[in-house]
């Protein structure tokens, strides 16, 4: 029997079929495979292509990655990505203020923030200088706003009191018969003979005692005139009467230093009106004593006016010390007693229109309030505020001019440290950037910036916590500055050139 192709079943004969087709195409690839490669991708096309490779290969050698000196960070940056990349001219970083810094571990004092405004300390800041007689102003040696200094002449008066008048003559006529009856018993002495002439002295004695004991009670009442022990002095010594008063600038604490010059002295001995009369200058005045420095506040009274005793004169104020009243809200009350308790520092910044102020550091808590103001329903706390000079003047007519940084009035925010965390870094809240859920940092790398996921622990309105959990790493160096400009230009980059037709129907 006798086999035949045509005994076989159909589709045996399709599958030897292609098998020989497939073989025959191989067998002739090198022939038909080039021309059908070429027309699929033109020449041309793919030296373009490995241009634009050379290309990107040679920007990407250009950056800088030595900075990193982290196993797992140079890992990261060897897949760069353009999307996640932001390069900065020198130009634009001026434009934008851009300041960067390097991370570093750090421990951050948690805080809570309260509003609060410089005030004066009571008792202390401020004094009105009282007329201590009554009389006619018959001389202003001050002007309103102009410095002085302990010891320094503010007034003169001329003494118009009839009380006064009749004091001092009673004080003269009392000098007079103790000046007779001391004579007399001067002459007796030398003449004294018997039990009769002994008795007389004895008489003459006993009238000089009361005498004496007269005028001891009215120099006291003299003094509670208002006038001074030298004063007194000087009107037994010249057998006049006082006709005009000087008020001078008191002195530290020293509620006598108008009225009596020798307890003053004699407390403070640098400090008396014939020293200070002395020095030719505030300068050598400021050096040698230790004055008290004021400003004229208000001037009450100008010259020729008449004045009552105890009528306010002036307002002496001075400001090198003044308090800083923070109103905490009640359920802060317990944070800010634990925070002076253990004597933390606080810092105190500045309410300005422009710019962005500098803290006040390492101030510390006086005292806190006892009661809620029933009003507001905050707690008041004080705080010392060091004082300082910005301004110092001096006119052609001699006249001195101070003005003071702090200012009662001033308002201020406070931040009380609450708690404490250990080794976290922290940046300013300028250098954080959202957008949706994610927060980023811009870590520097050559001359570009790559944006960071971060996670933000804790942020108030200037400072935030990064956690320390690889994002970023310390010793990099990242913008503090301008986080949400750079933020916008890479969504800008993003997105490509905004079309120039767009909106325009034509």
């Amino acid at each position: 029997m006798r086999f035949r192709f045509s005994n076989l079943p159909p589709q045996w004969l399709y599958a030897a079929g292609s098998v020989v087709a497939l073989l025959v195409l191989w067998l002739f690839s090198s022939w038909w495979l080039p021309p059908i490669t070429d027309f699929v991708n033109p020449p041309e096309a793919t030296a373009v292509s490995d241009e634009e490779a050379d290309a990107h290969d040679d920007d990407h050698a250009g950056h800088d990655h030595s900075g990193h000196d982290h196993g797992e960070h140079d890992t990261a940056h060897e897949g760069h990505d353009e999307s996640e990349s932001l390069a900065l001219s020198p130009q634009a970083r001026k434009n934008i203020g851009l300041k960067t810094g390097e991370i570093t571990l750090t421990d951050y004092a948690r805080s809570i923030t309260v509003p609060a405004m410089v005030t004066d300390r009571p008792g202390e800041t401020t004094f009105k200088m009282a007329a201590p007689l009554t009389g006619v102003v018959t001389g202003v040696s001050v002007v309103r706003g102009e410095a002085v200094r302990s010891g320094m002449l503010l007034f003169t008066l001329r003494l118009t009191h009839e009380d006064l008048v009749q004091a001092q003559t009673e004080f003269l006529r009392l000098l007079g018969q103790l000046d007779v009856e001391r004579k007399e018993l001067a002459r007796l002495e030398k003449v004294s003979s018997g039990a009769i002439a002994r008795k007389v002295v004895l008489e003459r004695q006993y009238e000089v005692d009361k005498l004496e004991a007269r005028l001891r009670a009215q120099r006291a009442a003299l003094r509670l005139h208002g006038l001074t022990q030298e004063q007194v002095e000087s009107i037994g010594q010249g057998r006049d009467l006082l006709s005009e008063i000087k008020v001078s600038v008191p002195y530290l604490h020293d509620d006598e230093s108008l009225h009596d010059d020798s307890e003053s002295q004699a407390r403070h001995p640098q400090h008396s009106f014939r020293q200070v009369a002395a020095y030719q200058d505030a300068a050598a005045l400021h050096e040698d004593l230790n004055t008290r420095q004021f400003v004229v506040q208000t001037l009450n009274v100008q010259t020729g006016e008449a004045v009552q005793a105890g009528q306010t004169l002036c307002v002496l104020v001075d400001y090198e010390t003044l308090y800083i009243e923070g109103r905490a809200f009640e359920q802060d009350a317990d944070q800010i007693v634990e925070a002076a308790n253990q004597n933390r520092t606080v810092s105190a910044i500045p309410e300005t229109v422009a710019g962005t102020p500098s803290p006040i550091e390492d101030l510390d808590i006086v005292y806190v309030a006892n009661e809620v103001d029933r009003d507001s329903r905050a707690l008041h706390f004080y705080i010392g505020l060091p004082n300082q000079v910005v301004r110092d003047a001096k006119t052609p007519q001699g006249k001195h001019f101070l003005t003071w940084k702090h200012k009662p009035g001033q308002r201020m925010q406070v931040r009380v440290p609450v708690e404490t965390w250990q080794d976290v870094i922290t940046l300013p809240v300028d250098a954080i950037a959202e957008e949706g859920l994610e927060t980023y940092v811009f870590v520097e790398n050559g001359d570009h910036f790559d944006r960071r996921p971060v996670h933000v622990m804790y942020r108030d309105q200037f400072d935030a916590v990064i956690e320390n959990d690889g994002s970023v790493f310390p010793g990099d160096t990242v913008a503090l500055t301008a986080a949400h400009q750079m933020q916008m230009a890479l969504k800008n980059k993003a997105g490509g050139a905004v079309d120039p037709h767009a909106g325009h129907n034509h």
